[in-house]
């Protein structure tokens, strides 16, 4: 015959007693899976926790952008004069530093016509070539030919004459909605 040995009372005095289980109910600590829930730290003697933001270092000060470069900024104002001089319409300076990587200023004007939009690039290219303007000569040209959409590169003067129709429907005023512009007369 088995007999069913005693257990001593040390033994069963380190084991927990059972918990009693409610219906519909998840047991204290755990999850609605009756999964257990994940530990949570102690904050006992712990100033409250704060925000990410709040815990992040301040932030550096922004620079106000890049360096002016007055010789860029001449050389724009000049093109847009000799442009004006050729009876050129709204013409306007676009300060595009910081935003490009290739040119500080853009220039942007329109003609009436085909031969007045060539006419008005001939003379900002030879007027800058003369020596007392300092004998600036354009990096590339394109559209001369044509008359319809010029462009002259001066590096970091970028020249773009158009006819009326075209510099509505390209809109590159619109596409450099956050530069500062300078209308030129």
């Amino acid at each position: 015959m088995a007999t069913k040995k005693k257990t001593s009372a040390k033994k069963s005095a380190g084991k927990t007693p059972a918990k009693k289980k409610t219906a519909g109910k998840a047991p204290a600590g755990r999850g609605p899976a009756g999964k257990k829930a994940p530990a949570r730290k102690k904050t006992a003697g712990r100033a409250p926790l704060r925000s990410k933001k709040a815990r992040l270092p301040p932030a550096p000060q922004q620079k106000a952008g890049p360096a002016e470069n007055p010789q860029a900024k001449a050389l724009a104002q000049r093109i847009a004069q000799l442009l004006v001089d050729k009876k050129a319409l709204d013409v306007v300076i676009l300060d595009v530093r910081g935003m490009t990587s290739y040119a500080d200023y853009f220039i942007i004007a329109s003609g009436e016509s085909d031969r007045q939009v060539s006419a008005m690039a001939e003379n900002v290219q030879v007027q800058l070539k003369t020596a007392e303007e300092g004998g600036h000569r354009p990096i590339g040209t394109e559209g001369l030919e044509t008359g319809q959409w010029v462009l002259l590169d001066y590096g970091e003067v970028v020249a773009h004459l158009f006819l009326s129709d075209l510099r509505a429907h390209y809109d590159l005023e619109g596409l450099w909605a956050d530069a500062a512009r300078e209308k030129v007369a």
